[in-house]
């Protein structure tokens, strides 16, 4: 079976990558859709060897399309991803819009891809935040084997992950530096340049901001409701690749070692684990990869049964258009998406 499949928000950072991924991985698709906002309409985008000409999202009929791939923000999805639910085409949104509906199944399918058959209330399933996904494939399996109480984590978050003008304005700022230019904060509240940001999304009336938030109500609705979750979320001036300092405590005695074994078995986790010079990964060596890497993997002797590591992904794929793809090709196998006849 192939599928016909529209892309919304395909100019961006990661809708780009989408129709890199889609290509990548051989999914099949009898046509790929680029779609944007009006102002994008002419854009042209690459689809492996094809060019796509990108069509204006308000004005295009989903009715004999299959699948949508929606990352053209929170705003747009929530105006759009309905309309297009009842049109009979299933969204996978990459945008925050989604994820806490109780109607709306949150999927990381290394993590939970039973969950996905609650889509058909909406006829939308949500990709969670790319900092969660990656944590999450890591603890998966590691709470499967000793049960998962507590999770204390700090991020240190690429600026792609604030999109194209994250992205623009390092490089932008990066470049003043050396030449001495004035350095201008627009994206960000502070210089991102040769600094840390320990804020990232809006911040909230407890004082953490909602990207941290994000991070504990994710955990809990995709793997369980009883982990306590406390996160740092910051910003620092890596082009792509989020990596975590997680710390971990169990119910149940676990070792390094035996960490080490469970996540070397785990789907979508490599182990990069060697207690020397260069003997881990950095978010540099992520990018452009699909694997979530997990190193320094060590016992904390300051509680029972607790663990600590490092965990990197590359966040514009593990964290957004991979995750989608991998959810659309669960859709796939599972028999829960039917290809459409053509419109007459």
């Amino acid at each position: 079976m192939a599928f016909k499949v529209a892309i919304a928000g395909a100019t961006g950072n990661v809708g780009r990558e989408m129709l890199n991924i889609l290509e990548e991985r051989g999914f099949p698709v009898t046509e790929v859709v680029a779609l944007a906002s009006r102002r994008s309409v002419g854009t042209e985008v690459s689809f492996g060897d094809r060019t796509l000409k990108v069509k204006a999202l308000d004005t295009y009929d989903f009715s004999d399309t299959d699948i949508c791939l929606m990352s053209a923000g929170g705003n747009v999805s929530k105006e759009w991803s309905p309309k297009i639910g009842k049109q009979g085409c299933i969204v996978i949104d990459n945008s925050s819009a989604w994820r806490y509906d109780q109607d709306v199944p949150l999927i990381v399918p290394e993590v939970n891809p039973d969950a996905i058959e609650g889509f058909t209330r909406r006829n939308i399933i949500a990709n969670p935040n790319c900092s969660t996904a990656q944590m999450l494939v890591a603890l998966k399996p590691l709470h499967d084997a000793a049960t998962i109480k507590r999770v204390v984590v700090s991020t240190y978050q690429s600026v792609s992950g604030a999109g194209k003008e994250g992205m623009d304005e390092l490089f932008q700022q990066t470049r003043a530096v050396f030449v001495a230019d004035p350095v201008e904060a627009k994206k960000f509240t502070k210089r991102i340049a040769f600094n840390v940001i320990p804020h990232i999304d809006v911040f909230m009336d407890d004082g953490s901001t909602k990207e941290e938030w994000k991070m504990v109500a994710e955990t809990k609705k995709m793997l369980d409701p009883k982990i306590k979750v406390t996160a740092t979320c910051v910003r620092v001036p890596v082009f792509i690749g989020h990596s975590e300092a997680v710390n971990i405590e169990f119910e149940k005695p676990i070792t390094a070692d035996e960490a080490r074994d469970i996540l070397r078995e785990a789907p979508g986790c490599l182990v990069i684990d060697k207690r020397e010079n260069g003997g881990y990964i950095t978010p540099l060596e992520s990018a452009g990869e699909d694997a979530t890497y997990i190193s320094r993997i060590r016992e904390d002797s300051t509680i029972d049964n607790g663990l600590n590591m490092w965990i990197v992904s590359d966040n514009l794929r593990k964290g957004a258009a991979l995750n989608a793809i991998q959810i659309a090709e669960l859709l796939a196998a599972r028999g829960l998406v039917k290809p459409k006849q053509k419109a007459a």
